[in-house]
């Protein structure tokens, strides 16, 4: 796991030095090693910064140049096949004179013998690297398929500029870091900045799963290529009819999963594994544990908080299958000290608030290992959201319904004195109260107001439904949930829903948190429940063995209780969050009504300071429940306030 960055650009001064300042921006995700390489004729840099996992010695140093002399890489990331791809390239009749056992000289051989693309199609992997062709004199960059790896890249000036993090594009001499009001809007939509757009302009994401070549000294940025078609993948997986057994299914995906899972407990160094007490996590220790002849090391977090702590449950799976278990309870000041880092750590705005245990995890695994195992990705796979389900049902009752007579339905929840009918609620039978009644008013009437799925699921990921009456000068960009003309053929909402998540909500959302929560304190994050092998499976499995008797995950979960007994796993899904409603209201009120001060608001100009000031007063008195929606203003407010050049 390490960071790059480098840049290309119309004229060459202090290269060397300039790579240096830019990889120096992002220490924590490589504090073992820097290296740097420069080609002065060209005006190009390339800088890696390296945590040592694979193969220690100097052999693994980076940038590195392939035998052949044609290829120079900074990469980012782990090959979990490298070995086989090594027997491969053995058996094929080249020769090569290997120098060490790390991934990187592997991936190298591998594009010099098969090409970019033909190397592309055999990795199995997390990665993003940066590729220099001194034959063909252009520059590839490249990201992995489900996006667990950062790449953003860009034009500004005369120059390119490429990184894991914007900090890194932001040390260049050429920075300039205007603020794109759009991706403004988006990202009080989502909570986070949807790919390929980045929060400044002419800055941009590499989608997962595609290649961009980039020549003329960052003139000529070609269109990103896609190498592997998620959308491809599951028109192919829902249209093929299997009549495998349901312990068919069972045996492969345990099969798959001890192979994904085996693959990744592969290190030079300490190795563990986070552990919530949830499905997912269970699995990956559990299928750990099976083939490790040590316990092996699991880390959990607690909050005393009731609602919020999976502690007791994640002791009771570790104590089962006997992992080296270490968990902490950690107290809400602790919690609220990690939110002066967000703007540091993310980079950009990001308002997913399992932010801050996902940071705390990452920190207390660090003190013990250099490697850990996540849980990451059985939502998404397996039917595992709530909503899948929610949103399928909601919307077959909507539709029967005559579009004029929900229009009008709509019209009265928004116009409904919700504040008085709760005050009348108040009076009646607990039976018959409906809980938070104002705030739900308003969301129904946004849902009755959409004419297919597709939009009530927008509806139902949104923080926002309309950020541009609170971004000034916004025009928000369509993106593939604003867009049903853009999603593959698929048989029903619900493998739509799950589509949409997997390309926006997991590489945005999920991988993004676990990337650069783990990597600000140097620990390198493996997913193994994204191995893309999983992924074509999951999407071959019929649905009757993803949700049945009311479960979701249902599949999986069969695959777990061969390891632990089902009722030790027989509980209600929990979120990984914290109280951030309590807390606006009680000790961070102070710091949130600093950075939402009207006048401030006002002079920065980028919020309406009217709908934000009353909602943060229903919020503070009770009123109303928008902690969603402030929470994404004051992480903006914050890493606008740490970042004061962006403008």
């Amino acid at each position: 796991m390490c960071g790059i960055t480098g840049f290309w650009a119309a004229e060459y001064r202090d290269g060397a030095a300039i790579a240096g300042r830019m990889a120096q921006q992002i220490v924590s995700r490589g504090p073992d090693d820097c290296g740097v390489w420069t080609d002065e004729k060209e005006c190009l840099g390339l800088a890696h910064r390296r945590l040592s996992i694979l193969d220690l010695s100097e052999a693994g140093h980076q940038p590195m140049h392939s035998e052949c002399g044609r290829y120079t890489i900074v990469y980012n990331g782990e090959i979990y096949n490298h070995l086989d791809i090594r027997t491969e390239l053995e058996a094929s009749g080249g020769v090569f004179g290997w120098r060490g056992h790390s991934d990187t000289e592997t991936l190298l051989a591998a594009v010099a013998f098969w090409g970019l693309e033909g190397a592309l199609s055999r990795l199995n992997g997390m990665f993003a690297f940066a590729l220099w062709d001194s034959h063909e004199h252009t520059l590839f960059l490249t990201r992995d398929r489900l996006g667990e790896k950062p790449l953003y890249f860009g034009r500004v000036g005369d120059t390119f500029l490429f990184g894991s993090e914007l900090k890194a594009l932001a040390a260049h001499p050429s920075w300039t870091g205007e603020i794109d009001r759009n991706s403004l809007a988006l990202f009080i939509r989502h909570n986070y900045v949807p790919a390929p757009r980045s929060i400044y302009r002419n800055i941009g994401k590499l989608p997962p799963a595609h290649l961009v070549a980039i020549r003329e000294n960052g003139r000529n940025i070609g269109a990103p290529i896609c190498y592997w078609d998620l959308g491809s993948v599951a028109e192919q997986g829902t249209s093929e009819v299997s009549h495998k057994s349901e312990r068919e299914f069972v045996d492969e995906l345990d099969g798959l999963l001890r192979d994904a899972i085996g693959r990744r407990m592969i290190a030079d160094v300490p190795l563990g594994a986070f552990l919530s007490g949830g499905y997912d996590s269970s699995t990956v220790v559990a299928l750990m544990q099976a083939q490790s002849t040590q316990p092996v090391k699991t880390f959990s977090i607690g909050f005393h908080e009731e609602g919020y702590n999976e502690a007791d449950h994640a002791r009771a799976v570790a104590e089962h299958l006997g992992t080296d278990h270490t968990e902490l309870y950690v107290s809400p000041e602790k919690a609220m000290s990690v939110i002066p880092k967000l703007p540091g750590i993310y980079d950009e705005p990001f308002s997913d608030s399992s932010q801050i245990p996902t940071y705390l995890v990452s920190e207390l695994a660090r003190h013990h290992v250099t490697v850990s195992l996540s849980g990451d990705g059985g939502d998404e796979l397996f039917f595992g959201y709530g909503r899948y389900f929610t949103g399928e049902r909601i919307w077959k009752k909507l539709e029967k319904i005559p579009g004029p007579l929900r229009q009008l339905m709509a019209l009265v929840a928004h116009y409904a004195p919700g504040e008085s009918l709760e005050r009348v609620m108040a009076i009646l039978p607990k039976s018959l109260q409906v809980e938070h009644l104002a705030d739900r008013l308003p969301k129904l009437a946004e849902v009755l107001a959409h004419s297919s799925g597709e939009a009530l699921y927008r509806q139902l990921v949104s923080h926002s439904s309309n950020p541009e009456k609170l971004v000034i000068g916004a025009s928000e960009p369509d993106t593939l949930l604003s867009r049903p003309d853009w999603l593959p053929n698929l048989p029903g909402l619900r493998e739509r829903m799950m589509y949409l998540d997997q390309m926006t909500y997991l590489p945005d959302d999920i991988l993004t948190k676990v990337d650069r929560a783990s990597m600000a304190v140097s620990l390198e994050a493996r997913v193994p429940m994204l191995d893309h092998r999983l992924v074509e499976f999951a999407w071959k499995v019929p649905t009757v063995f993803k949700y049945r008797d009311g479960k979701s995950k249902w599949l999986l979960r069969q695959v777990l209780y061969r390891y632990l007994p089902r009722e030790l796993m027989e509980r209600p899904k929990m979120g990984f969050g914290v109280p951030i409603e309590l807390w606006l209201r009680g000790p961070l009120r102070d710091w949130a009504e600093a950075l939402l001060d009207e006048n401030r608001l006002r002079n920065e100009g980028f919020f309406d300071p009217e709908p934000i000031r009353r909602m943060w007063m229903e919020h503070v008195s009770g009123k109303r429940r928008w902690h969603y929606y402030l929470w994404d203003v004051l992480t903006f407010q914050a890493w606008l306030e740490a970042n004061p050049k962006a403008h």
